[in-house]
């Protein structure tokens, strides 16, 4: 193919595989965020973290329907167009028209390996730290008034009346038994301040009492003060509180690969780590493998001088069918029986030999010489001088 024509081709395929891609992700990232986080998450500064724990992971599982969708809406245009058939007057083959668009869906498919290894393992545990923030309440400015919350496993009861300010809260009461002393303190104040340091949060309380009783005691000591600080386990200004897990989606590039040793011992962890394998190393390639099959289809189904091209319009839904059958396989049916990635694996391998039967198909009827008139086409006699 003329380089020109290769150029403007890929251009066009590129941009609408860009333009698809950002209708399928905002959509799904913003759904997926408000389903998990409260509306005073938002207060909480909790919306960025979860935002970065999400996209990159979104970005690379829906590039291959972005880019299987926009070329086969470009050859669909072509098509109707009558530009295929231009093509073949040129004498160019079934692939060497395509070879704009493979183009295009091998770099779709470098990125979304890229997005998959390194990007998305490096950002999607935010997303698990924002969900950890907010299941056990570790960030004081998602506190609801009213309402008792627990920390450090229960030994802590937190509650107040009313927020002053997004950190200053009125009549407060805390419940507390310290393990170490053996000894169980009530504790009440007229205001308290939330300071946010590296570590954790600061509470600091004014003009307040302290009652304490010794495990065993009837006799309870009470004290009044003017300020009491209390250090809590909260979330800081040194980011979000540390989990006691990482997942296998955590694990970057080759490392993730070396922890199949290490959890071969573990059924659910190893499942964890097939269905993770299945996604890294299969749903990137189907940008190369979807195209081929979006441009066999279409080719197959419409007539290359724009004849009955509408009835390709159907076969858009070919590409997300397969796609979303392939990633539901690899996120649920592997987790039950890791075997069954051996299935992902297979279907992939068919959509592609299929894709190269349609494509070598055409070519060997296309080949020798122009596409074929469409009876229906009159030729039109030219006018002698």
């Amino acid at each position: 193919m003329p380089r020109l024509l290769f150029g403007y081709f890929a251009k066009r395929i590129a941009l609408s595989a860009l333009l698809i891609e950002l209708s399928l992700c905002i959509p799904v990232v913003m759904t997926s965020i408000f389903h998990y986080l409260p509306p005073t998450a938002v207060r909480g500064g909790l919306l960025w973290p979860a935002l970065l724990g999400t996209l990159p992971t979104v970005l690379y599982i829906a590039l291959p329907i972005a880019t299987g969708v926009a070329i086969m809406l470009e050859f669909i245009r072509m098509s109707s167009d009558g530009m295929i058939a231009v093509l073949y007057s040129l004498r160019l083959s079934v692939w060497a028209i395509c070879m704009p668009a493979v183009a295009v869906s091998l770099g779709a498919t470098g990125i979304g390996y890229a997005i998959s290894s390194y990007i998305a393992p490096a950002y999607v545990g935010q997303m698990h730290d924002v969900i950890y923030v907010i299941r056990n309440s570790l960030n004081h400015r998602m506190l609801e008034p009213a309402q008792f919350y627990t920390f450090a496993s229960g030994t802590r009861t937190l509650y107040f009346q009313r927020w002053q300010s997004p950190d200053v809260a009125l009549g407060m009461f805390i419940h507390e038994f310290d393990t170490e002393k053996q000894e169980e303190r009530v504790i009440t104040a007229a205001q308290t301040e939330f300071r946010r340091n590296d570590k954790g949060v600061v509470l600091v309380m004014s003009k307040g009492s302290i009652e304490t009783r010794k495990q065993g005691s009837l006799s309870i000591r009470g004290a009044n003060f003017d300020e009491y600080v209390m250090p809590i386990d909260m979330q800081g200004t040194g980011g979000m509180p540390k989990r006691g897990w990482r997942g296998v989606f955590e694990v970057p590039g080759a490392e993730f690969f070396a922890e199949r040793t290490a959890d071969i011992h573990d059924p659910q962890r190893l499942a964890e780590w097939t269905s993770e394998a299945a996604k890294r190393i299969g749903i990137p390639v189907l940008s190369f493998v979807h195209a081929l099959f979006g441009i066999a289809l279409v080719l197959a189904v419409s007539s290359a001088t724009g004849r009955g091209s509408s009835a390709t319009t159907l076969t858009l839904l070919a590409v997300p069918a397969a796609h979303i059958a392939i990633l539901i396989g690899a996120e649920t049916l592997v987790r039950k029986d890791i075997q069954l990635v051996w299935v992902i694996a297979a279907a992939i391998l068919a959509e592609l030999a299929v894709a190269l039967f349609l494509l070598q198909r055409e070519n060997a009827t296309r080949r020798g010489g122009p596409p074929a008139m469409d009876p229906m086409v009159k030729t039109i006699p030219a006018s002698g001088t």
